[in-house]
């Protein structure tokens, strides 16, 4: 029977130390949680006040005491813990680890009862355990089955009880997080937050500790009050008017006590601290106007905070002389979670343009130096980083780096600097000259730690390289005088710093600070920065620390500097970094292979050599073998083999395939044997699609043979869709830059003897096929590049493989898919218009003809077509389709648009909504359909100066369209609308996503195609004019069938021609 003493007992037995007995107390205990007896047990045993309270907290560590005390003691320790155990794996099916045999109403209640009481335990640990258990219960169970939960713990809090509000107020920090829905967190908060607030000012009567709980719940309820502010906005706004003023008027009260009291003697009173300013940065983000006339007040504080704090920092972390205080619960208190807490308010200020006036003069100095203070080493750095080349590769990374108060410090310099360059790096340039000094006088005086402000200075200035130097370039422009004096400090201090072995991470700084600003080097000075990291990555006795500096400055330097300033060193440097490949690992490796990438890329590989490619290929798939796992790793392998086999020297093209080729293949076919491994396959096809993008004359004799056997098996075999997308890549790959030799390839093999061509149409079958349409979304530009290099070899099957594509296209669901089925369509109309036509009005289609099919999925997915080619591919389709006047097409009835009507108009559709009432279209036919397309592009092409100004009018079409509630509130000028949309101008005036921009990255086939070179705005302008001019395809009663706005857009376009003409 599961009653408190055997379950107790059964508890003790799983601490024994005799392995038999704790084995079968295990045992015993998974019996009995089966049992629901057994969880009211257990909170029995929690609350039991057999032992005094100082024996049972002592108990813990000790067997010296009567043997019944002890036994509850331990037992109350364990029940707490197997209580939350029973809770999730027994309680409710709510718990995804439920197990079945959940207890009765009752029972749940009296254990809610008695973990509840826990709470106000006197023994800490047991309050601890019983918040978590109860926080456990109320995921579940409230507020249909406890609703009384909330009250009672707000009763709690207000029990003036420093045990009952510690247990309480550990529930709360768990519970407002995740189960207060949005109709329940008001009236909640304003229920809660006063007897929080009552509690934080308690100083006498409730420890530091608890205090800050206060502070997390209050952030934790703001979160929650930003979440709902949609649903409720004028709940939330009087709750914010009326709670977030108190609350910050005690911030302000409670932060301008002095930060040094806190440090004196244990640093508890520091949580408080860093839960307020973490609430700060929160109600910053979420509710700013709140907070803004504040800011006079809270940033000094923050300021005084930096600078009251700095000598305690320096004495427990940078010099490490004094050993950090505990606190009296688990919980550690670290100040540098008080230092980041503070910088992170400070960023999120700076960063949105607020206190412009305080950001000023002697404050502006003062955050700057008290970046440069804190963002220095500390003695734990310098120990895990100098044997840990991982960990010193990540904190240089922006995204790998652990945050800390270095990470914290460089944020906030950069959000000054985005705010005020030139000051900033005015400032910058004043603060490093100082610490430039005080170094030079510290090393002089013997001071062994002289070197971390120096490093310290050197790494913010040179996080910042890019910003600082563009800051330089404006004011040289603007005719004033250089913020910063940065060859100074490469001409006088560098130098100096490079032969300081002593201090491997200063002389590791300096060389990366030399490559950072390698743009404003004299081109023998970055010969002489370079030589000498080429020395320290060839030294045998470098320290971790300046080896990967000086790769990182490698890297550095290849990226900006010119590659004749590179060139007599490239080689060398390839050649030392071949052996790192194999001795590195994670990070280190991943800095070792993106530096190999851009030394690669120098002066496109002219330098390379058959003796240098040969170990470098064997290197690179040898790291590839070891880690093609790694996403991160297998982002960059692609770029290195398809740099060496891009080479333009001589042969080395030959050498790399070579090389790679086979190996590649082998792992091709193993990785298809073993079901579990296809990502290996992917990843091999994808190197294999490097090398074929580097071939400029074809592939090479036996190329494709040696490939195909293994990419044809693996693309038959597989159904992981990236291996699918990446074998459809290779292959379009192979078919543009060496055609001929899959046509002429035979599968002798196998015995099947079907021909390469052969091979790919069932792939594009098996494709079309699947369900899956991810795997497919590349399928057409393989079609589009078969029909263009191999159109009479592919000719016998054309019929089948439209058939097989147009019936495809009834079940496709996804927009890319659509396209990557339509374009094929739209090129070869492009070109044989009436051809495919005639093809596809004699197929049919469960009943339909290929024609309809074809042009009704055309029509409803046009305007979403991406990519330069594709869409003036289907755009130039359209206009030949129109012209055509094919009868079949006449009478042809399609989507039109939205019908709007009184009760959806101005209302955003949600999902339910579109359910309730769904959308509806009118119905056209296809050549108005194909006029309101074109238009569609005429206008969304910008502003032809043959044209005259159409954008004009969709701006008059889009005023109508009721977003006017979407704008925002505040006061938006023409300028400050110019100044953001400069951000999304594209190439030519035209935005950041129109297709009509050529991308440096497009198919360079597609890119020599005559559809590319065209002026596309201009083509349709003249169709519009001479369809006019003809009455084409009874072009003026299409017009007339279009709506008022657009046919006053044809209009400007035909009436701007004949204008032209009279005149």
């Amino acid at each position: 029977m599961s009653n408190p003493s055997n379950v107790a007992e059964c508890l003790a037995g799983t601490l024994d130390a005799n392995p038999n007995i704790r084995m079968a107390a295990e045992l015993k205990l998974t019996e009995l949680m089966a049992a629901p007896e057994t969880g009211l047990a257990l909170s029995q045993i929690i609350v039991a006040q057999d032992a005094d309270i100082n024996l049972r907290q002592i108990s813990f560590f000790s067997r010296l005491f009567h043997k019944r005390r002890v036994l509850m003691t331990l037992s109350q320790h364990s029940a707490s813990i197997i209580l939350r155990k029973f809770v999730r794996e027994r309680w409710s099916p709510y718990f995804q680890s439920f197990k079945g045999s959940a207890p009765s109403p009752e029972i749940k209640t009296q254990i809610r009862q008695a973990v509840f009481h826990g709470l106000s335990d006197p023994a800490r640990k047991i309050r601890s355990l019983s918040a978590h258990t109860l926080s456990s219960i109320a995921n579940c169970d409230w507020p249909d089955e406890y609703p009384d939960l909330l009250t009672s713990l707000i009763n709690l809090l207000s029990s003036n009880s420093p045990e009952s509000v510690h247990g309480a107020m550990q529930v709360f920090t768990e519970f407002i997080k995740s189960d207060l829905t949005e109709d329940q967190i008001l009236p909640v908060l304003r229920d809660l937050l006063p007897v929080l607030l009552s509690i934080l000012g308690s100083t006498e009567s409730q420890t530091p500790l608890t205090r800050s709980r206060t502070v997390s719940v209050f952030r934790q309820c703001v979160i929650s009050l930003f979440m709902v502010k949609e649903q409720h906005p004028q709940a939330v706004k009087e709750a914010i008017a009326s709670v977030l003023p108190v609350w910050l008027e005690a911030f302000k009260v409670l932060l301008n006590m002095d930060p040094q009291k806190d440090v004196s003697d244990n640093w508890e009173g520091l949580a408080v601290r860093i839960q307020i300013f973490k609430a700060l940065d929160t109600i910053h983000t979420s509710f700013p106007r709140s907070i803004t006339p504040y800011l006079h007040d809270l940033l000094p504080a923050s300021l005084i905070h930096l600078n009251s704090l700095y000598s305690t920092f320096e004495c427990y972390y940078l010099a490490s002389s004094e050993t950090v205080p505990s606190s009296s619960e688990d919980e550690a208190i670290e100040l540098p979670q008080l230092i980041t807490s503070v910088m992170d308010f400070v960023s999120s200020v700076a960063r949105n343009g607020r206190a412009k006036d305080w950001f000023a003069g002697d404050n502006s100095i003062a955050l700057v130096s008290a970046v440069f203070n804190y963002i220095q080493m500390t003695d734990d750095d310098e120990e895990t980083w100098a044997n840990n080349a991982n960990a010193f590769v990540a904190q240089e990374d922006d995204d790998l780096a652990p945050y800390s108060v270095r990470v914290a410090g460089l944020d906030l310099l950069t959000c000054l600097l985005d705010r005020s360059p030139a000051q900033t790096t005015t400032t910058c340039d004043n603060v490093i000259q100082k610490v430039v000094v005080s170094s030079d006088r510290a090393r002089s005086a013997g001071k062994k730690d002289w070197w971390r402000p120096l490093e310290a200075a050197l790494t913010a200035v040179g996080s910042q390289a890019e910003t600082i130097q563009e800051c330089i370039d404006d004011e040289r422009e603007s005719g004033r005088n250089k913020p910063i004096d940065i060859e100074s400090l490469l001409t006088n201090v560098i130098p100096t710093i490079l032969g300081q072995s002593e201090f491997p991470f200063l002389q590791g700084r300096g060389f990366v600070f030399a490559s950072q600003y390698a743009k404003l080097l004299p081109v023998q000075l970055a010969g002489q920065y370079l030589d000498a990291a080429i020395h320290v990555i060839e030294a045998n006795d470098a320290s971790i620390p300046i080896k990967v500096s000086a790769v990182k400055a490698v890297h550095n330097f290849c990226v900006g500097s010119d590659d004749k300033a590179l060139a007599p060193f490239i080689p060398r440097i390839a050649k030392d970094l071949g052996p790192f490949l194999a001795v590195t690992s994670e990070d280190t490796l991943s800095l070792v292979l993106e530096t190999l990438s851009v030394v690669l890329d120098v002066d496109k590989g002219k330098w390379l050599t058959q003796e240098l490619a040969d170990p470098l290929v064997i290197a690179t798939l040898d790291v590839w073998t070891k880690n093609n796992k790694d996403p991160i790793f297998l982002s960059i392998f692609p770029d290195i083999i398809n740099s060496l086999a891009g080479s333009q020297a001589p042969g080395i093209y030959e050498t790399v395939v070579k090389q790679a080729l086979p190996p590649l293949c082998n792992a091709i076919a193993q990785a298809t044997a073993s079901s579990d491994q296809a990502y290996i396959a992917g990843s091999a096809i994808e190197l294999v699609s490097s090398l074929v993008k580097a071939s400029t004359n074809g592939l090479g004799d036996g190329f494709f043979a040696l490939l195909a056997p293994s990419l044809f098996k693996c693309l038959s075999e597989v159904e992981d869709r990236d291996v699918l997308q990446n074998g459809i890549s290779c292959l379009t790959l192979v078919v543009r830059k060496d055609c001929s030799q899959l046509l002429g390839w035979r599968d002798n093999g196998s015995g099947s003897g079907q021909s390469g061509l052969e091979h790919v149409l069932r792939l594009v079958a098996r494709i079309l096929q699947a369900e899956d349409e991810s795997a497919g979304l590349t399928i057409g530009e393989l079609i589009i590049h078969l029909l263009r290099r191999a159109g009479e070899s592919v000719l016998p099957v054309l019929p089948d493989l439209l058939c097989a594509m147009v019936t495809r296209m009834l079940s496709a669901k996804t927009a890319t898919f659509v396209q990557s089925l339509v374009i094929p369509f739209a090129f070869l109309i492009n070109n044989q218009t009436d051809t495919v036509l005639s093809l596809l009005e004699e197929m049919n289609i469960q009943g339909r003809t290929g024609l309809d099919v074809l042009i009704q999925t055309w029509c409803e997915n046009a305007e979403t077509f991406q990519g330069y080619w594709p869409s003036r591919t289907s755009t130039m389709a359209l206009t030949a389709l129109f012209t055509s006047a094919r009868p079949s097409l006449q009478n042809l009835m399609v989507k039109g648009d939205i019908v709007l009507r009184p009760e959806t108009k101005n209302v955003i559709m949600t999902r339910s909504r579109t359910k309730t009432t769904p959308t509806e279209f009118t119905s056209v036919s296809f050549p108005v359909k194909a006029i309101k397309i074109l238009l569609h592009e005429v206008q969304s092409g910008g502003e032809p100066a043959t044209m005259g100004n159409t954008q004009e009018f969709a701006d008059d079409i889009d005023s109508e369209d009721g977003d006017d509630d979407w704008a925002d509130s505040g006061d938006v000028t023409k300028e400050s609308e110019f100044e953001f949309l400069s951000q999304f101008i594209g190439p030519k005036g035209m935005a950041f996503d129109n297709d009509d921009i050529l991308d440096d990255s497009d198919d360079e086939d597609l890119k020599e195609d005559p559809i590319s070179r065209i002026d596309i705005q201009q083509h349709l302008i003249t169709f519009f004019r001479e369809s006019a001019s003809r009455n084409t395809n009874q072009f003026s009663n299409v017009v007339d069938q279009l709506s008022a706005e657009e046919m006053l857009v044809v209009h400007k376009i035909v009436d701007e021609h004949r204008s032209a003409i009279y005149s």
